[in-house]
């Protein structure tokens, strides 16, 4: 059984040195952590899809979060069952207890738990991603109403570039 565990951030900001931290206090080997800087909206991350092809059967992926894994609740629980139920590797959602696959000892009454805890865990973290966008959306509009100009700024031609222009365009 190989440990492996998934970090993720969503710009080049942000800093992965805190979930390495708890993956290398699990006893995750370096080598065995795959991260990424991109957002989890969905599941096309470089580094995510290189650690699903080294998943094996037996294998436990740790992710510090639900959220660190995605932020999009279909494509959480169908990556969920992917790792799960087809490749047959456990999963340990590291500040969320009960999402540990490991723990079968509780039979059905365990997998319904970790099974609704997953469900709304997923709708969550979509909520916030929504609510993310939106409150970025306001801002923007604020900002416009503000007269704030967004992009680079406005180009000014010298005189000289603005009679090259019309030379050119003269001919």
């Amino acid at each position: 059984m190989n440990i492996y565990a998934y970090a993720r951030v969503s710009s080049h900001d942000q800093n992965l040195a805190r979930q390495h931290q708890a993956f290398l206090d699990f006893g995750v080997e370096r080598k065995n952590i795959y991260s990424d800087r991109k957002s989890g909206k969905d599941f096309d991350r470089s580094s995510y899809r290189q650690l699903i092809k080294k998943l094996r059967h037996g294998d436990l992926l740790i992710v510090t979060s639900i959220d660190r894994l995605g932020r999009n609740y279909n494509e959480i629980i169908k990556e969920w069952e992917r790792i799960t139920k087809n490749i047959q590797a456990d999963i340990r959602v590291l500040d969320m207890p009960l999402l540990d696959t490991r723990t079968k000892e509780n039979g059905l009454i365990g997998q319904f738990i970790s099974d609704l805890v997953l469900q709304i865990l997923s709708f969550v973290a979509e909520n916030e991603r929504q609510n993310i966008h939106t409150r970025q959306a306001e801002g923007i509009a604020l900002a416009k109403a503000r007269g704030v100009r967004f992009g680079r700024p406005k180009r000014i031609f010298t005189e000289q570039e603005t009679d090259a222009i019309e030379s050119y365009l003269n001919k």
